[in-house]
């Protein structure tokens, strides 16, 4: 097969090139792959910032969507030609991938092939914390930052179908605008405006129950500011930095919670596992999508030749949503 090689020099370059093709194993099978979405846990691995758990495939790629090829003899939920999507540890830049059953999803009704790969990270990233982690429901105040990334339009979609008060700091017009469109409340520029202030101001004092934070350190005494009393927040990428000070006054003044998890060092089975994951997001999430409350936001569709220039577009900060990468069947 082909995939996605990292040049092992400084330059990281990014070229299509044979690759051994994956073998099955027993719970998993192999999928030829349609599409991948591209995700900032990719730029960081293309670095040599964020290498992959133990035993995972090298190749980039956490998400992808394709056709059943091969099965092992002991899964009998999925057949070859079943269209899926999956989340992966890795390996999603490439013509095949191996993957768990337990972590493939059929194709949501009404989204198409190529789309579907832009759901399965944001999907469990966004319900495995706000829903089954924070408990995100009706009434609740939810303050996304990043509206406009991939998490973002799809976490506004999320809280507004189970019936919260979306709130999103995004740093450009175009993109307040679009989130407002998804659904967004509150938008607020976090460039020219101080979020805590918005906020509170646009919610009479009380401020967020659940901050879902991309930031990390930079955020995290503002996000403890901006919380309601028993709010949660949410830490899910350190885009800001790695290290802060935190004020325990402040978290017990308001019995705040703080919780930090990331989805791809998740292990595959258990309580906090990748298929319990997948399984709840298959059971509640995608009658959501089917029924068109929450949709696949992409931005741009390239081919697979072309992933570098995809890495680009996302490390630009200009884009709104999910950006996918085309592969060829040969």
């Amino acid at each position: 097969m082909y995939a996605i090689a990292i040049d092992s020099t400084e330059s990281h370059t990014l070229s299509w090139s044979e690759h051994p093709d994956p073998v099955i194993e027993p719970g998993h099978v192999i999928v030829d792959v349609a599409a991948a979405g591209i995700n900032r846990a990719d730029l960081l691995q293309r670095r040599g910032l964020y290498p992959p758990p133990p035993g995972a495939s090298e190749v980039l790629g956490l998400e992808c969507s394709g056709i059943v090829a091969e099965v092992a003899e002991d899964v009998t939920d999925w057949a070859v030609g079943d269209k899926v999507c999956a989340l992966l540890s890795g390996g999603g830049y490439a013509e095949k991938v191996l993957v768990p059953a337990s972590q493939l999803l059929p194709l949501p009704e009404g989204v198409d092939l190529m789309a579907a790969a832009a759901l399965p990270e944001v999907a469990c990233t966004v319900w495995s914390n706000l829903v089954m982690g924070a408990g995100l429901h009706r009434g609740h105040v939810l303050l996304v930052h990043g509206g406009g990334s991939g998490i973002g339009t799809h976490a506004i979609q999320v809280g507004k179908a189970l019936g919260a008060t979306v709130a999103v700091t995004a740093g450009y017009e175009n993109k307040l605008a679009r989130c407002r469109e998804l659904g967004a409340d509150i938008t607020i520029d976090y460039r020219s405006t101080d979020f805590v202030e918005e906020l509170k101001k646009a919610t009479d004092g009380h401020g967020a129950d659940i901050v879902l934070d991309n930031m990390g350190a930079a955020y995290l005494d503002r996000n403890i500011d901006v919380l309601a009393a028993d709010g949660q927040l949410v830490v899910i990428g350190m885009q800001g930095g790695v290290k802060a000070e935190l004020d325990l006054g402040k978290m017990i003044g308001k019995r705040a919670h703080v919780t930090a998890a990331g989805l791809r060092s998740r292990p595959p089975v258990g309580t906090a596992g990748k298929a319990s994951i997948v399984a709840d997001v298959r059971a509640k999430l995608w009658p959501l999508v089917a029924e068109g409350a929450v949709a696949p936001v992409i931005h741009a569709e390239l081919p697979i030749t072309e992933a570098a220039r995809g890495h680009e577009r996302l490390d630009s900060s200009d884009t709104v949503g999910k950006v996918i990468l085309t592969i060829p069947r040969r």
